[in-house]
């Protein structure tokens, strides 16, 4: 019997599933956390050894995380990680607050209580992540905050659209969220963790009015505050008059 990142696997011949589910577990979280940078490479022979698979199931996981966008793959040339550009983070603040507003209204008309109560423990796993100033947990739980909101909505069309939006803002709020020098960063993160509990609230209620208007302040909120990190005022120089 071996061990692989804490999980029981067989060690007889074939691939079994939770090797592979490890990977694919390791690896997104590897990428949302930054510990694999954007254009970083991903060394399937090294993944394969780690994960003590073969290099078809290897090959097959990056296939469907390029599908993903966690990682780009192009013909005789190793896989790397998703690029954080201009055009991307450009179409990325283009399209957040359309796809966050419409899979939320849509999760508010389709919630059941279990969907709630599995909201309701993310978020308590968030609000423990913000008290004890956990970076890595906050990003991972907003993550899940959203994505568990996506799943509500029902959508097969929205749900690569949603997917593909958290990465980068995994990835730009593990960036800002780095740097305690943003001005008013902790009365945001308070204000972010309420007005999570008002969206739990309106969904719960299949308010999809107010769940919309809700998501539309919240992203607004994450985005003057990764606007603020990416353009600062610069370094105050005084000018001496001769």
């Amino acid at each position: 019997m071996k061990m692989s990142r804490g999980i029981d696997v067989d060690g007889e011949a074939g691939q079994p599933t939770d090797r592979k589910s490890a990977l694919a577990g390791a690896l997104r979280h590897r990428i949302i956390s930054m510990e694999l940078r954007p254009g970083a490479v991903v060394d399937e022979l090294e993944l394969a050894d780690e994960f003590s698979l073969s290099r078809p199931p290897v090959r097959e996981l990056m296939r469907q995380m390029a599908a993903e966008g966690y990682i780009e793959l192009e013909a005789n040339r190793p896989a790397r990680v998703s690029s954080l550009n201009y055009q991307s983070l450009r179409s990325f603040f283009l399209a957040a607050p359309l796809i966050y507003i419409v899979t939320t209204q849509l999760a508010a008309a389709n919630s059941t209580p279990d969907d709630i109560d599995r909201l309701k423990r993310i978020q308590q796993n968030l609000q423990i992540a913000v008290s004890e100033n956990d970076v890595d947990g906050r990003v991972r739980y907003n993550d899940q905050f959203h994505l568990e909101i996506g799943r509500m909505a029902q959508n097969d069309y929205l749900m690569p659209s949603l997917r593909r939006l958290l990465i980068d803002h995994a990835r730009l709020g593990k960036i800002f969220y780095r740097h305690p020098g943003v001005e008013r960063m902790q009365q945001d993160m308070a204000d972010a963790v309420d007005q999570h509990e008002q969206i739990i609230k309106a969904i719960a209620l299949h308010d999809a009015v107010r769940a919309g208007d809700l998501i539309r302040a919240h992203w607004e909120l994450s985005r003057l505050r990764m606007a603020e990190y990416a353009v600062p005022e610069g370094v105050h120089v005084p000018i001496g008059v001769a």
